[in-house]
Parts: C-alpha cells; structure tokens; sequence
C-alpha cells in the first residue's frame, strides 16, 4: 500500500524483531512482493538465514523484554513514537507508576498539547515522555500546568525544552506556558532565558585535543583515576563530547570493574549459577577458568561470602547486597498548604543539593537535582526566604512528595 501511495522506500525489521511498536517483518515484505513489480531482490531464504541470529540474540536479552503482547489502536489517539512505547512504559513503572499507564498514555496527548503539538522524534519525544510522567507523579491536569507553571519544578528536559536547547518549534511556542516556565532561568554563562535561533550557530568550534587532553588528565594512564591503562581514543572523546555524565558513569564502572568485555552476553546480563564453570579468554593462548562454588547469606551489614575457583584454586571474595542491609529512614512529607515546605516532585536519586543551611534565596533559584530513569528534575524555590532546613543529601532515594527543603519566607 506505501508503495503504490508513492513511497520510495519503507522502514521493515527482522522477523524475530517486528511487530507490535516495531517495524513490519521484512521477511513477510519480501515472501509477499516475490516476483511482482515490487520485488526487492532479496530471496526469503537469505532474509531467514540473517533471522536465526537475531532471534537468538533476543533470547539474551529477553530479561529486558517490556511485557508488552500486543498493539494497540490508542496510538491514533497520543501519538507516541513506537520506539519510545515500551521504553516509557518499562520506565514508568521504575518511577512508581506502575497501573497508571493508562493515565501515563493520556497525559502524554495532554503533554503533547501543552508542549505544541510538536515533531516527535529523539530527543524531543523524550520531552513529551517526561512531561506526561511529571503530570501522572503529580495529578496534575492542562489548566492546572499553566496556571501553576512558575511555581512548579518541571523535569530539566521540560526547561530546556522552552529555552530552545532543541531549536524552535516549526510553530513557535506555546503562550504564556513558555514565558512562565524560563521565568528566572538562565542559560549557562549567558545572561539570556531562551535562545533566539538554532542552539548550535552560537556555540564556539570544540577544542578536540584540548578535550583529549582533559580526558587524558581525568581517566588515562597515570591519572589519579587510571582506569586500567584505558587510552583515550577519538570515540571517547566525542562520547564525552555528546553524553558527558553517561560516559564519567561509564568510566567509574571501568575503574571499579575493569574491563567486562571479555564475560559472555548471557553471564553479564544473570550472573552465574552456583555449580557454573565459565572460561574467560583474556588473548588468545590466556585463559581463565571460573567455578562458582557457593554464595552464603548476606550478614547484618549486607555482606555477601562469594566462594569460587580460579583455575581450579579457591578463592573468596565479599560483595555488598545493595538490596539488604541498613534501616530504610522514613522522611518527613511535604506541608502542601506551607509554600516554603518544599517536597519532591518525582521519585528518584539526589544528584546534588545546590544550596545551604541560612541560605537566602529568591524564587525560581535551584535548590536541589534529581534523577531518575535518565529524567533529571531541578528543584527550584517557589518563594523568596532563607533555607532553614535541607533534608536530603546526595546519594538519597527519596519518593514523590518527601519533604527535601524548608524556607523560612519571612
């Protein structure tokens, strides 16, 4: 049917990836325009061949799978990109949302609206994905955003969004949601709110080797964070370049870990099993030989004995379960009625408290940040005061509606 309506090319995937929020199955496509005006040229005995490989490597990464079974018509209803159905809806439920996707879905057409009716597509879908979930994590409906929208602690994608970190809306921006939403904003080391063009014809050209060399400084050979003898390259560079934090994040990870390349798919992703013999080659020629013998009870502290082999030698090693260990602290709750009682708009992780004990501040200043499930929220100040009482520090799990700040307003 595209391609009688004159489309040039049509979007397929594997069989064993398709369906549901992905493509259609390119196998089906070719099996079905096979000696036709449309035939593709590829036989399906070629097309089945590529398969086996990607239906076993779903098989490996299956624990990841969304749950989803079917499609769904709504899509005519809040457009949400297929790609980002079954990851909102796996990150809704980490948020705390889990059996509000219906509610999840029909903000994100009300998102969408308040947003205007923009292009969906990475990173601007993200946008409308965070704002639908800010909207459900605080019962929230369309009118109550834009009345409420210069006091509200919007996600920081939401922010930057209306500072035209993306570029301009075909459109332009919705009125007066955007003017109360970067009142008091700033972008870093301007004096300006929101750009006036495209984001990018302002920046100065990178120092390539000048970031190299920070890189270099940071995580090479030497550095203070040496993370075993990793060079920096071209492709860590402009990783750094394009997703700073995700790439210290990873960096960390390498430091800790060391190297993980060398584990098998399948082991990385579960873990062994007690009994499990796993061969790990270092370089061709250097082997190593690991028998998991015995995994004990975490004690008091959370610690966990780890008895394995290492080329047929016995080994211990003691592993901290995150999970256990530790009394959960129960936290005040915001004051809904008290504006200087300053609660979390999200649940999620405290990156950074921005401010101190006798602090003054004025409204709109930021207070704390947030994240969770890749969606950072900064917490601003919903009135001018001083800070009387902070709550949290970072490194803490906090819920929707814990209490994190107090302002003295007077």
């Amino acid at each position: 049917a595209a391609a009688k309506a004159g489309a040039d090319a049509v979007d397929a995937a594997m069989d064993a990836m398709s369906g549901m929020t992905s493509q259609p199955s390119l196998g089906a496509l070719v099996a079905s325009t096979a000696g036709g005006d449309l035939d593709t040229g590829m036989t399906l005995e070629e097309v089945s061949k590529v398969n086996e490989y990607w239906e076993e490597c779903r098989g490996l990464y299956a624990p990841f799978e969304s749950g989803q079974k079917s499609g769904s018509a709504d899509v005519y209803i809040h457009e949400m990109p297929g790609g980002q159905y079954t990851n909102l809806l796996y990150q809704s439920s980490q948020l705390g949302l889990t059996g509000q996707w219906s509610a999840v879905k029909e903000s994100y057409a009300v998102a969408n609206s308040l947003l205007g009716d923009i292009i969906k597509v990475t990173p601007s879908s993200k946008v409308v994905g965070d704002m639908a979930q800010f909207l459900v994590a605080n019962n929230l409906t369309e009118q109550e955003v834009i009345d409420q929208a210069e006091t509200l602690s919007f996600p920081k994608s939401v922010i930057e969004y209306f500072q035209g970190y993306l570029g301009i809306p075909p459109f332009g921006f919705p009125e007066p949601l955007r003017s109360r939403v970067v009142k008091g904003q700033t972008i870093p080391g301007t004096n300006k709110s929101c750009f006036s063009g495209r984001p990018g014809a302002d920046m100065p050209p990178m120092d390539l080797a000048a970031e190299k060399k920070k890189l270099e400084e940071k995580w090479g050979p030497g550095s203070p964070n040496d993370s075993h003898n990793h060079v920096i390259r071209n492709v860590d560079v402009m990783s750094h370049a394009m997703y700073p934090a995700v790439y210290d994040e990873y960096m960390e990870h390498l430091t800790e870990f060391g190297q993980l390349n060398y584990v098998d798919t399948r082991t990385f992703l579960t873990g062994m099993k007690v009994g499990q013999e796993l061969t790990v080659t270092l370089e061709p020629g250097k082997q190593l030989v690991v028998k998991l013998i015995g995994v004990g009870e975490p004690n008091e502290d959370g610690i966990v004995n780890i008895q394995f082999e290492l080329n047929g030698q016995p080994r211990m090693a003691h592993i901290k379960d995150k999970s256990v260990g530790g009394e959960v602290k129960a936290r005040s709750k915001v004051l809904k009625d008290v504006v200087g009682s300053v609660g979390a708009p999200m649940p999620g992780v405290v990156l950074e408290t921005k401010v101190n004990m006798g602090d003054k501040v004025k409204h709109g200043d930021p207070l704390v940040s947030l994240s969770a499930m890749k969606m950072e929220t900064l917490v601003s100040a919903p009135c001018d005061g001083t800070v009387k009482n902070i709550e949290v520090t970072a490194g803490d799990q906090i819920e929707a509606g814990d209490l994190i700040v107090e302002i003295d307003e007077s």
